[in-house]
């Protein structure tokens, strides 16, 4: 568990490189891959089963929850509160000391693992990845600490190439669009569902059951913009959408968090192209310039950047790579999500 968030965190690179391969290689030991093995390595934080922990002062009593984001908090007699109060001269001293300390150890562990969950999941939805009803209850509906992102989101299931959507209800019970108690079948397959292929009627649906009972989501996932290719770019290797546009620099940097990189530095020092990973080692490159100063990206002289078109390579980037691949192969959900962040970019 630790190493694999030193192959996460760290700022080291060489060192978060080597905590990679290791995690790489436990993974392959148990036959699995490195993202079902992170699906493991998620601690439960000490919680009790159903998610939540009852913090004990002696005449008083906090329950412990989580938002939409893991972070926790707690609340008194169904009343959230702003925090834990710190024990008082009324409380039992020693379970009001072991509950507080309970707490501010686990909410720093909470801290570290939140962000890095939630990115998961929406990572897992852009690329449709998929777990057995048997994984799924383990690792997410019956986890301590997961099940509060998996309450928060509509997933799917999908048997013989049929998709029924359905959600995690507060009591663990699943349900469907009709707010109807719905049974995984044994062969389906388990996926955080995109808005495109839920469809604009079955999303409204969705959207108007969390909008009832209040649910706020981990990120943009029934609210989120979806976008279809024009005919021109589904058989090509080139999106000129956001071509000789200009952009802040801090926006190119934002991307990051998105799943794009900054490309090697040049000789001189800058980073000249920002690139997106695809499957079958495909990478899509979009050329800035006049590019990024490395260990100073906000120097004021290189504060906007001229956008060249998004070309789809393969091999990794380079100046010397030609357009290779169509956009089409890729599938449209993958699609929609290059052709938002390009939205966004130029927004």
């Amino acid at each position: 568990m630790h190493l694999h968030r030193i192959s996460l965190k760290v700022p080291s690179k060489p060192l978060r490189a080597q905590a990679v391969a290791l995690i790489d290689q436990i993974a392959e030991e148990r036959g699995l891959t490195s993202e079902e093995l992170a699906d493991r390595l998620v601690p439960d934080l000490d919680l009790d089963a159903d998610g939540s922990r009852v913090l004990n002062y002696g005449p008083r009593q906090f329950t412990v929850g989580f938002d939409e984001n893991l972070r926790p908090f707690v609340s008194q007699d169904g009343v959230r509160r702003k925090a834990l109060p710190k024990p008082g001269a009324k409380d039992d001293a020693e379970l009001a000391k072991a509950s507080y300390d309970w707490f501010r150890v686990m909410k720093k562990e909470a801290r570290a693992v939140a962000s890095d969950q939630v990115r998961r999941l929406e990572s897992a939805m852009v690329s449709q990845r998929s777990w057995t009803p048997e994984i799924f209850t383990q690792v997410f509906s019956e986890h301590p600490l997961m099940v509060h992102l998996a309450r928060r989101l509509v997933w799917t299931a999908q048997t013989g190439g049929v998709s029924i959507g359905f959600r995690v209800a507060e009591d663990r019970t699943l349900a469907d669009v009709e707010d109807e108690e719905y049974t995984l079948p044994e062969a389906a397959e388990i996926r955080v569902a995109h808005p495109l292929l839920l469809g604009a009627d079955l999303t409204a649906g969705w959207s108007q059951i969390f909008g009832d009972y209040e649910i706020l989501q981990p990120f943009e996932q029934l609210g989120r913009a979806v976008y279809a290719p024009t005919a021109e770019e589904m058989s090509s290797s080139t999106i000129r959408r956001a071509e000789a546009r200009t952009v802040k620099t801090t926006k190119i940097l934002v991307l990051e968090s998105r799943g794009w990189y900054r490309a090697a530095p040049e000789d001189v020092g800058i980073q000249s192209w920002v690139c997106r990973d695809l499957p079958g080692d495909q990478t899509l490159v979009i050329a800035l310039e006049p590019g990024i100063i490395v260990g100073d990206p906000n120097f004021e002289d290189f504060a906007e950047q001229k956008l060249g078109p998004a070309i789809l390579t393969r091999g990794g980037y380079s100046w010397q790579n030609e357009p290779d691949g169509d956009l089409g192969a890729l599938g449209q959900v993958l699609v929609s999500e290059i052709l938002r962040d390009l939205e966004w970019l130029v927004s």
